[in-house]
């Protein structure tokens, strides 16, 4: 314990050293005083992910199909409330939609800070996107797209959270939170066979992933042209991240919907195939309950 005790205080160091003071306002909060935690489960994300697609080789597909539904109707409230308390919490504080400091809303910086960590503790439990797939035997949906964005976005957050937990950082959650809505939405009626013919959407949600990513890039750089404080390096660690995300969709788009003939929008998967999440969590190609496609 105290070898893991000193590993821990080492890290924590390293990342004051690099970032500066963390925000006082967060502190004590769950999981965000060390980053071991975070760290930690992101490697036993990884290693289920390796261990769990070994363990089923020889193991029949389980369906889930309850599972899939309670999961998928759970991250649907999550995002709903996130949503609107960021609408809420952001309108309290007048919220410059163009560049926002860190500190002048006052307490309603507080509110955004406490919706933001449970859209930081929302990229925890999407883990089990993967999980689910590895359990039902989708491995061709574990891309590198599904991993990274999953993998990344936890530790980012974590990151955000203890520097920069409010102002600016509302954004891209506010839109991300909405897309996730119409996402998991439809992941959940995809488990019903009877509403597949309802379903002829699917193609879109990548549309409206690739928009805010867009929307997220340009509200970030426009604190680049209007500063208000805002720390400019974290704005470009955003924008620049951002961007890898709108490569990998991109180029997952244009393997599924371009090069490919589209099939009937009608034609909708059998209960409980593939799926996808979001950055954030945030992505068509990566989540956990029902799409008969290939993703990247």
């Amino acid at each position: 314990m105290e070898h893991l005790k000193a590993f821990d205080d080492e890290i924590n160091a390293f990342l004051d050293n690099m970032f500066g003071p963390r925000d006082s306002r967060v502190r004590g909060w769950f999981m965000l005083d060390s980053y071991l935690p975070t760290f930690v489960l992101t490697v036993l994300y990884l290693l289920s992910i390796w261990l769990g697609n070994r363990f089923m080789k020889s193991r029949p597909a389980l369906s889930l199909r309850g599972l899939l539904t309670f999961y998928n109707l759970g991250i649907t409230l999550l995002s709903a409330y996130m949503l609107a308390e960021l609408i809420l919490s952001s309108w309290e504080g007048g919220y410059n939609l163009q560049c926002q400091d860190l500190t002048s809303a006052g307490e309603a910086d507080i509110r955004v800070a406490r919706v933001l960590w449970w859209y930081y503790f929302s990229k925890l439990i999407e883990f089990l996107d993967t999980i689910f797939f590895v359990l039902r035997k989708k491995t061709s949906q574990i891309t590198f797209l599904h991993v990274y964005h999953h993998a990344s976005m936890f530790n980012i957050w974590w990151c955000v959270l203890n520097w920069i937990p409010c102002g600016q950082s509302f954004f891209g959650p506010t839109l991300n939170s909405f897309i996730h809505i119409l996402m998991y939405s439809y992941y959940g009626l995809s488990v019903f066979p009877s509403m597949h013919k309802y379903l002829w959407w699917k193609r879109y949600l990548t549309q409206a992933q690739l928009v805010q990513f867009v929307l997220t890039i340009t509200h970030t750089l426009s604190a680049v042209v209007r500063p208000c404080g805002f720390p400019f390096g974290c704005l470009i660690f955003q924008s620049s991240y951002m961007l890898t995300l709108v490569i990998l969709f991109l180029n997952f788009y244009v393997q599924t919907y371009r090069k490919k003939p589209m099939k009937k929008d009608t034609d909708a998967p059998p209960a409980g195939k593939e799926v996808k999440n979001g950055f954030s969590k945030v992505y068509f190609t990566a989540t956990n309950g029902a799409i008969n496609k290939k993703a990247q």
